[in-house]
Parts: structure tokens; sequence; C-alpha cells
């Protein structure tokens, strides 16, 4: 597979800025949560990998506990950075996080200085990489004082091991808490991650409100509900599906109810000469306090019809209205919704 010029590579790819600090995340970025274990073909995920840059994918979002197995990810990713990657590493932005369990014993877990300044080296071994450009905290930890949290993250940009600093799955008033002991601390923080979709509109309105007045960039996970929201399930559930297959989606998730759901907005896609991943993937961008949303890939197929979703980012007042008749109201999830 031949690199793309430079010029050309980055002409495809829309780039938003990051709250407002000086960096700018891709429109679309690639999450290794699933897809990069080794149950997965190698080839295909150097593929995969070396197709999203050469359409301006410039973000590759990891965690210490993505594969499966947990590390795998990064190891896989390290194995393709040095192989592919490694001159082009000034043009890309790599994160990594920590917070949810990687190792036995009351040190692996939750949001510790110990645990998360030892998982950010193991994730810079795994990796082969001298730093990452951005470090999370993956989950608040309601037992260990948030400065202390903070505090770490701080670490691990002055001592050089990142270069900036998020959090995910915190609440609004978290992320304010988490802000201001930055702040003081004077390590900003640059980016929050939820989870957000058109059937999870739980960050409506108060994250949202939150990141905005602080001016921190968000970048969302899980913008097609986990494969809901593609045509994987127009037709009823394929085998090889991840309703089969992934614990995240089961089978008894996907009612009538959200399926007939699911129809409806790909008829919307349809109009717009869309697929439906497209659809759902743009909605999440049309807000501009989100920088950037997160796609999974399996094929580099799957790869480039997500990125083609850039091509086509605005919604008319009337395909919004359209589109709101057929997810859940701000705030609420499909889920809870019912």
């Amino acid at each position: 597979m031949t690199y793309l010029a430079a010029a050309d590579r980055y002409d495809t790819m829309t780039y938003r800025r990051c709250g407002r600090s000086g960096v700018r995340l891709p429109a679309v970025s690639l999450g290794l949560w699933h897809n990069f274990g080794p149950d997965r073909p190698a080839g295909t995920q150097r593929d995969v990998l070396r197709r999203a840059f050469d359409l301006g994918v410039t973000h590759f979002d990891l965690a210490n506990n993505y594969g499966p197995p947990a590390g795998a990810a990064e190891e896989a990713f390290g194995r393709i950075m040095a192989a592919d990657l490694r001159p082009y590493r000034d043009e890309l932005i790599i994160s990594s996080k920590a917070g949810y369990e990687m190792w036995p014993g009351p040190y692996g877990e939750w949001g510790s200085r110990k645990y998360l300044l030892a998982s950010l080296d193991q994730s810079l071994g795994r990796l082969g990489l001298d730093y990452v450009d951005i470090f999370y905290s993956h989950r608040f930890d309601p037992d260990t004082p948030l400065e202390e949290t903070m505090g770490a993250l701080d670490t691990a940009v002055r001592s050089g091991r990142a270069l900036y600093v998020g959090v995910s799955n915190y609440s609004a008033e978290q992320t304010r808490q988490a802000h201001d002991i930055l702040r003081d601390l004077g390590t900003p923080l640059l980016i929050h991650q939820p989870s957000y979709s058109m059937f999870n509109r739980r960050p409506e309105p108060d994250l949202f409100d939150a990141i905005g007045e602080l001016g921190v960039g968000c970048i969302v996970y899980s913008p097609l509900a986990q494969g809901m929201l593609t045509d994987r399930y127009l037709d009823g559930i394929p085998a090889d599906s991840r309703a089969r297959t992934s614990q995240f989606l089961p089978p008894s998730q996907l009612t009538d109810d959200r399926l007939a759901r699911v129809r409806a907005l790909n008829e919307i896609a349809a109009a717009r000469d869309q697929s439906l991943a497209q659809l759902a993937l743009a909605w999440t961008l049309r807000d501009d306090r989100v920088t950037s949303t997160l796609i999974g890939a399996s094929s580099v197929a799957q790869l480039a019809d997500n990125v083609a979703t850039v091509r086509n980012l605005a919604l008319s007042e009337s395909e919004r209205a359209s589109i709101e008749q057929h997810i859940v109201e701000p705030g609420a999830d499909i889920w809870s919704a019912g």
C-alpha cells in the first residue's frame, strides 16, 4: 500500500479545533477498542491503520485494556507503528487511557497515582513510544481524591510521558472539578471522551454545556451504538455480527421498536445519498462542541465508508426534525427509554 502525498492526504479530511487549545483533530478518528486483538488477522489490522492515515485520520485512540485481551491493541499498534508509521510520528495524535481493571490486586484499576502512572509506563512499553499525545483518566474514581487522580495526570505531562491530558466517562460536575484542579496545577484539561449517539444522548445538555463553557474539547465514542446504527441489522441479526459475538450488544437489545427506528433513520440517510452509519456519524458532529467522533473498523471498506462521512456533514433543519422523531430525547438513552 502506497502512502499519499501529504497535501493530498490532508485534503481528504476535515479538522476541528479541540476546545480552546492549539490542537486540531480529524472530524473522524479511529479507535482501537475492538478489532485489534489476536483474534483478528494482523494483515487486516495493518491495512486498516495504514489506510486510515492515507485518508487523513491522524488520531488513533487506545486504552490499556483494549484488545481483547487487555493490552493487545496497544501491542498491535506498536508493531504497526514500528513497521510503517514511525516516520510520521510527528503527524499523529496517539492517546491512551487508564482506569479500568488491568492487573490483579489493589493497584490494578481506578484512579490512584500508583495505578495511573504504572499503567502509563506499561502502555508506552507496549506502544514502543516515548510519550503519548493524550493520556486519559478513563473513569472517575469515587474512592480516590480527585486531586490525586489529576495530580497523576499533571505528573504524566511534566515528566514528558504525555503532552496533554483528558478525562472519559466523567459527569459534568466531575469534569468541572477536574478542570479546575488541573488549571491550578498548570496542566490544562484538553478533552473529554463520553459515549454519545442518536441512541445515547446523556451528554446533552449538561456535559456539553460544561465543556463548552470551559473550552474543553470533546471526542465521542460509540457513535454507532455498538453497530446498531448501521445497515447490519436492517434485515435481522447476521450470525457473524457483534450482536451474536459481543457482550456490548446482546440480541435482546435489538427489539422490534429499536429496529423500526433504525430502518426509519436508514431511509433518511438514503435520501441524503449516505449510508446509515454516515448519517449517524454526521449527526454527532452537528454540534461544534464535539471535536471528533470515534469509529472502529474491522475492514478497510468499513473504514473508508465511515471516513467518507466528512463529505457531507451538513444537516438541514428539516432533516434534523425528521431524525428527532426516531431517536431519544436529550439526556436519555434508548435502553432506559425502553
